[in-house]
């Protein structure tokens, strides 16, 4: 599965905004805003989340599973629990 949030951080790498990615997967801008502002795992048509996925991934994005190794190549950014989330707390206030 693909978070809201891995969406967000994967156009903010590439440095694309949500109507370049719409038109680089072959969606609508309307499909990547309802995505994006799921809560959690992305929610929506498999075939549609798919063509998102498979068109980041043509760009040069890799999602990471949680708990999953990367491949050993290139740079990137990973997500982890903070220790104040590892402790319940909400770090972003």
């Amino acid at each position: 599965m693909i978070t809201s949030a891995q969406i967000r951080a994967a156009r903010a790498l590439l440095g694309i905004d949500q109507r370049r990615l719409a038109a680089l997967a072959e969606v609508s801008v309307p499909t990547i805003q309802r995505m994006e502002s799921s809560a959690g795992n992305v929610r929506g048509w498999v075939g549609s989340l798919t063509k998102v996925v498979d068109a980041l991934s043509r760009a040069g994005v890799e999602l990471i599973a949680e708990g999953a190794a990367s491949a050993p190549a290139g740079r990137g950014v990973r997500l982890r629990a903070s220790d104040a989330e590892a402790e319940g707390g909400d770090v972003r206030g």
